[in-house]
């Protein structure tokens, strides 16, 4: 696919597009001041004021200089963090190269409260529920996904390439292209000026002074329809104080530089924040199979007898207060977060469903596009919702959830529990075409 555009805030375009504009004039008036005649002129002159329109207009969007917060060698250090020394590269069925990268080398063991841990490859939480939901040992793993039918080698986890352009890209709309909470949002305007460029439609717990060790969800693979500088994602999201975690669908041009629903995390902890292994707080993996980043095709077709799923869990160890991704209907332990990069020991907060941003109107799809009405043929939805409580025990029923959309206009959700869908539990559905305001 072509290169996704970079952009910055409205107030830098605006100037780029004055500057040159104004070389436009000054040009003309010192042509006229030098009594320049002829078509050769003139049509050097149209050239340059339209070639300046069409390259402002690349994409569909006004494209300027990007002004990152990361100067070259920062970006440099940077790409050295991430692009660990591989032992080899090794490609996706879907033609992805990662890096098989030593488990001791991943991003998030130069995090400085690593210096003395004793993790290695092998190791899976001490402690779960009793209520633990059961899985049969998975013997194949996820070998199928890789040219090779194995992964990496033992020892080492995938962990993807990326770029200097992929950081610029990242980087160009600063910190409003980042994940969020949907908690510190408002149905009431605000003098923000990026107020309505987030925008979700999810269920999610109430501010009660609850206390969770975890959640987890299967959510229905779409592929919503986005631009160069929006994304659409469907996720779980766990606040613990200022500090959370995410995990889900992606449809994010910047990051992943396609239109596919791609799995993510995402870890805010400590004043840091990335996606996947991209900083010292993100995930630590202890599989050498399983890439992050991974094409989550094929997508489910609104209206057919069958919808495509995945099952997602993040689930604290009672032993240690390390977080676990777990995977699939087996739960497979992905990878996890120590316990001691969070400011606060607990969940207080837990929402599932639609997250969008965008940087221009109109907004992009969440979902399938569509508003929901309460039918799992035809509409984005998050099943079997639970959370872990307090006490280590999965509630099935959360009961008490409340239904949240910051704009009705663009993005609704429907959160309940209905005869017709006892085998789906709790159920929330989601969806939306996206804002024209």
């Amino acid at each position: 696919p072509p290169r996704p555009c970079t952009h910055i805030k409205r107030l830098s375009i605006l100037l780029h597009n004055q500057l040159a504009l104004y070389s436009s004039l000054s040009l003309f008036l010192l042509l006229v001041e030098m009594e320049v005649k002829g078509q050769v002129m003139c049509v050097l002159l149209m050239c340059y004021i339209f070639g300046h329109i069409i390259t402002s207009h690349n994409c569909g969007f006004i494209e300027a200089r990007i002004s990152s917060k990361f100067g070259d060698l920062e970006i440099e250090k940077k790409l050295r963090t991430i692009n660990k020394p591989a032992v080899k590269i090794i490609k996706t069925i879907h033609g992805e190269k990662y890096g098989c990268v030593d488990f001791f080398k991943q991003p998030a063991f130069d995090h400085p409260s690593m210096k003395n841990h004793t993790y290695h490859y092998k190791m899976r939480p001490i402690s779960h529920s009793e209520e633990k939901r059961k899985r049969e040992t998975n013997n194949t793993g996820f070998g199928y996904l890789w040219e090779n039918g194995v992964g990496c080698p033992i020892g080492t986890v995938p962990i993807r390439r990326i770029t200097k352009d992929d950081i610029l890209g990242l980087n160009s709309l600063e910190d409003i292209y980042t994940p969020r909470s949907s908690y510190n949002t408002s149905t009431v305007g605000t003098s923000d000026p990026y107020y309505d460029q987030h925008h979700f439609a999810v269920g999610r717990t109430p501010n009660k002074g609850m206390v969770f060790n975890g959640a987890t969800m299967e959510l229905c693979i779409t592929a919503p329809k986005v631009k160069p500088s929006q994304f659409s994602s469907a996720r779980l999201h766990i606040q613990m104080g200022d500090d959370f975690i995410q995990m889900g669908i992606t449809v994010n041009p910047l990051l992943y530089k396609d239109d596919q629903p791609r799995l993510f995390v995402y870890t805010k902890a400590g004043g840091q924040q990335c996606y996947n292994h991209q900083c010292d707080v993100g995930m630590i993996s202890v599989r050498q199979d399983y890439p992050m980043g991974l094409s989550m095709l094929p997508a489910s077709e609104r209206g057919a007898k069958t919808s495509y799923f995945s099952s997602f869990g993040l689930i604290k160890d009672k032993a240690n207060g390390n977080w676990w991704f777990e995977f699939g209907t087996d739960a497979e332990e992905i990878g996890f977060w120590p316990s001691n990069l969070f400011r606060q020991s607990s969940g207080n907060y837990v929402e599932w469903g639609g997250e969008v941003f965008t940087a221009s109107l109109p907004g992009p799809q969440m979902g399938y596009g569509v508003f929901p009405f309460e039918q799992v043929r035809y509409d984005a939805y998050v099943k079997r919702v639970s959370i872990l409580d307090v006490n280590y025990n999965f509630d099935t029923k959360v009961d008490y959830m409340e239904s949240f959309s910051d704009d009705n206009g663009g993005y609704k959700v429907i959160d309940f529990v209905k005869s017709e869908f006892q085998d789906a539990g709790h159920i929330i559905f989601y969806g939306g075409s996206g804002l024209n305001h």
